[in-house]
């Protein structure tokens, strides 16, 4: 972990209530030991000050880079009840980590982000915000619009930190991407400006349902997540994020992973 001092937060200073609303981040791992410290440190920062109850459950895939070593530390230092670390056996799959993930959550919201710093938790406030004020299911953050959605009332709070954007990508893969959300769009009629993200708020009951009928795996599962919430009758909102790509290690995503995607939507087509 490295010699250097670091500004922890500090747990004792939480003022959230005993009886409140408590998060559960979900982290899926794989070689993340150099992101895995960064990232945990910033989700308690943001949790402590603002005086919300939660935990980290890192699902980590036989990373060979020393990540569950890492974890074990972060557990040791932010404390066991609140970094946990729940291993796989082997690289298994984003959707799988999700499933596994749910058997040991204690809250009743759950929110899925990468490990890898791409999500910035500085925008959990503003999903927890439109969550409470709409009473949504699920709040998507989404790179492709610059206004939260359903748009709060002018008696409300602010909600959002500017417009949604992605940053380090080339254009090959902005392209891409945005391809992929036009395709599903055009094609499924979701409803959400961003179906491809993956950072996301659920109530702990409405991704059980959602996730124990998914059939698909890979990124096409985050896809499936909210085309089956919607025909489901679960209400979803949008708050805009900026998405940076990763700081350490390589991007997962492959050539596979674009084949299996636009399959995946002639699937959902077909069978939701």
């Amino acid at each position: 972990m490295g010699s250097h001092a670091i500004d922890m937060p500090s747990l004792a200073a939480s003022t959230a209530p005993s009886g409140a609303d408590k998060y559960s981040v979900i982290l899926p791992t794989y070689n993340e030991r150099k992101n895995l410290p960064v990232i945990v440190w910033l989700l308690a920062k943001t949790f402590e000050s603002k005086g919300i109850q939660w935990e980290i459950i890192v699902v980590d895939d036989a990373s060979p880079d020393g990540t569950q070593e890492v974890a074990k530390q972060l557990a040791g230092i932010y404390g066991e009840d609140k970094v946990v670390l729940k291993p796989r056996a082997g690289k298994l799959g984003l959707g799988t980590a999700y499933v596994h993930g749910l058997n040991f959550v204690t809250g009743n919201f759950v929110i899925i982000m990468d490990a890898d710093f791409s999500h910035h938790p500085k925008f959990i406030p503003e999903m927890i915000k439109l969550q409470k004020l709409h009473n949504l299911d699920i709040v998507t953050g989404t790179r492709y619009s610059a206004n939260p959605s359903p748009k709060p009332t002018s008696s409300s709070p602010s909600i959002g930190l500017g417009p949604g954007g992605v940053y380090g990508w080339d254009l090959k893969r902005k392209l891409v991407s945005r391809g992929a959300n036009y395709l599903a769009d055009t094609v499924l009629r979701p409803g959400v400006s961003d179906l491809t993200g993956s950072f996301r708020l659920y109530r702990k009951n409405a991704i059980q349902d959602i996730i124990s009928r998914c059939t698909s795996k890979g990124y096409v599962f985050q896809m499936e997540i909210i085309v089956r919430a919607r025909s489901l009758g679960y209400t979803v909102g949008e708050v805009p994020i900026t998405f940076v790509d990763r700081i350490y290690g390589e991007s997962k995503l492959s050539g596979n992973e674009i084949v299996g995607y636009a399959k995946g939507v002639v699937n959902l087509w077909w069978g939701v």
